[in-house]
């Protein structure tokens, strides 16, 4: 069985970007966090994206308002990012205050910055296979499977999560790359049965330990994406300890999908200051 680890993931695409950045004087790409309100997770996310985004040489906006602020006022705010050309990329962290109406905010979000794939115009592009900013989660978990050298073209992936920000588009990009899918999610009929007929699973449905090892075929690959608290624990979709057993490849949970997800979303900061000042 191999432990595919994330971090030789994110250590092999951070030495390629690095050499991207060549000449760049460090500040020159910049990225942009803007949360609304003192949700601990939200906030434990941007502190850990300022600090790996200030370590790679970009500069970071981070753009916090109260949790009394206005939708108007949030709303401005993502407006002077937008309209700040010294910021090449913005993510809105989740969740907002029930004031803010996040679809509309999400909306308003420039398709150009949308480092993370959230607006209808890069959701569209990814789901016609014409470019556009992917979810970083979804471009890791392909990044995982290239990296460690397992195909997808001719296998039966099942994706187990139909989310906007991993389900959907991680099914969509496997099948650009010639895979079969299938989507199963919380209300698949013998969810079992469409899991084991699987060469790649992807399991990302947000509940812990849901994929068991009577799931999984013998010598299927494993993508773990969940996290979840378990008995004081971080633990994955997956229950790994059992699955290891059975998959010939798996992701452990940390230190999987999770690691390479913000590699993905300084790549993509990058994608977004090229555009702008190369691809002109």
């Amino acid at each position: 069985m191999i432990e595919l680890r994330g971090k030789a993931v994110a250590d092999a695409h951070k030495e390629i970007l690095q050499e991207k950045m060549t000449g760049l004087e460090s500040g020159t790409i910049t990225m942009a966090v803007l949360l609304v309100g003192d949700d601990h997770g939200a906030n434990m996310y941007a502190d850990f994206m300022e600090k790996t985004a200030k370590n790679f040489g970009y500069g970071f906006v981070r753009k916090q308002l109260p949790s009394t602020a206005t939708h108007q006022e949030v709303y401005d705010a993502l407006m002077a990012l937008n309209n700040d050309d010294a910021v090449h990329g913005i993510l809105p962290l989740m969740p907002m205050p029930k004031q803010i109406h996040t679809e509309q905010l999400i909306d308003a979000l420039n398709p150009k910055k949308d480092i993370d794939g959230l607006t209808t115009y890069n959701i569209g592009l990814v789901t016609a296979g014409k470019g556009g900013f992917a979810p970083c989660t979804a471009k890791a978990c392909l990044a995982i499977l290239d990296h460690y050298g397992i195909p997808l073209e001719g296998k039966h992936v099942v994706v187990v999560g139909r989310s906007q920000v991993i389900g959907k588009p991680v099914a969509l990009m496997v099948l650009e790359r010639h895979a079969t899918v299938s989507i199963c999610h919380s209300r698949t009929a013998d969810l079992a049965n469409h899991v084991q007929q699987a060469d790649i699973v992807i399991a990302a449905a947000g509940r812990a330990h849901m994929i068991t090892a009577d799931m999984v075929k013998a010598g299927a690959v494993v993508i773990d994406v969940g996290i979840n608290e378990l008995d004081g624990k971080t633990v994955g979709d997956v229950d790994y300890d059992a699955v290891s057993t059975v998959a010939s490849a798996i992701t452990p949970v940390p230190g999987g999908v999770g690691s390479v997800t913000t590699t993905m979303m300084l790549e993509a900061v990058y994608e977004a200051y090229h555009a702008r000042n190369v691809n002109r």
